[in-house]
């Protein structure tokens, strides 16, 4: 009798532990569905994103709208020490934003910027100036008259990175699984732009903005540091064109929404 109760109490024991490991297999399963359907259904959601800028007015006599008739000149983006490495495409942003803003001015892109410059030989002058305006944000009169002149634009816009910050934090986990369903993305970007007329030498218009983006994602989406740029770009540019000196912009504008979500369309 003991034999044969010892036998019976091993054999639920062994069923029992059958039964939880199939109980588990199919927890695993389906959490795998789960994921699977999920990504398919909804990889990820516009992201969310506010701007604060702070700007002066345009000191010039003339209005902003008189830049239609001249060439606007950018030049390639500086950084702050911990941000260097950063800023490389930011130039290519602001071009896209004054394309879709104000597609009425005359840019001259970074890239062709730069070409010109090299094709008239003044890349000492230009190293010069940057060198300078790292330093104390001013840009040498002679050097940038001399530098205007040859490329033949009036205005120049000189785009600063001051700051820039990514985050990620894992939202919800696929039950019994090794998998991440849901990730909170977030990138954190401080810009300047100054505008400085070539022929005066002079600053005529400036501003600072910091864009905060955030959103949830299921799929291998790079970070919003695009998104981030094209806000901040976009809320100094507003604030140049209808004269505002501190704004704050959010999805509810939908003029600049429209603009910053349009790649994720």
């Amino acid at each position: 009798m003991d034999l044969q109760r010892s036998a019976s109490i091993r054999g639920v024991g062994i069923d029992d532990m059958v039964h939880i490991f199939s109980f588990q297999t199919k927890i695993r399963v389906a959490g795998l569905i789960f994921l699977i359907l999920f990504m398919a259904g909804c990889g990820s959601v516009q992201p969310r994103w506010l701007v604060r800028t702070t700007s002066t007015l345009f000191s010039s006599s003339s209005n902003p709208t008189g830049l239609e008739g001249e060439v606007v000149a950018l030049f390639t983006p500086l950084a702050s020490t911990s941000s260097r490495g950063d800023e490389a495409v930011l130039s290519l942003y602001l071009a896209e934003s004054i394309k879709k803003i104000v597609p009425t001015w005359k840019i001259m892109d970074a890239q062709q910027t730069i070409a010109l410059i090299n094709r008239h030989g003044l890349t000492e002058e230009y190293t010069r100036l940057r060198q300078g305006v790292d330093q104390s944000h001013i840009l040498n009169r002679e050097l940038l008259q001399k530098v205007g002149k040859s490329i033949e634009a009036r205005y120049v816009l000189q785009p600063r990175l001051a700051y820039i910050s990514q985050t990620m934090t894992d939202r919800l986990d696929a039950p019994v699984t090794p998998f991440v369903i849901l990730q909170t993305r977030s990138a954190v970007m401080r810009l300047s732009l100054q505008l400085w007329d070539t022929i005066s030498g002079e600053p005529v218009w400036s501003s600072a903005a910091e864009s905060v983006v955030v959103g949830e994602t299921a799929s291998l989406e790079p970070m919003f540091i695009k998104d981030a740029a094209r806000a901040a770009f976009g809320g100094m540019l507003v604030d140049l064109l209808t004269k505002k000196t501190s704004s704050e912009y959010s999805r509810l504008n939908h003029f600049l929404d429209s603009l910053i979500q349009e790649k994720n369309k």
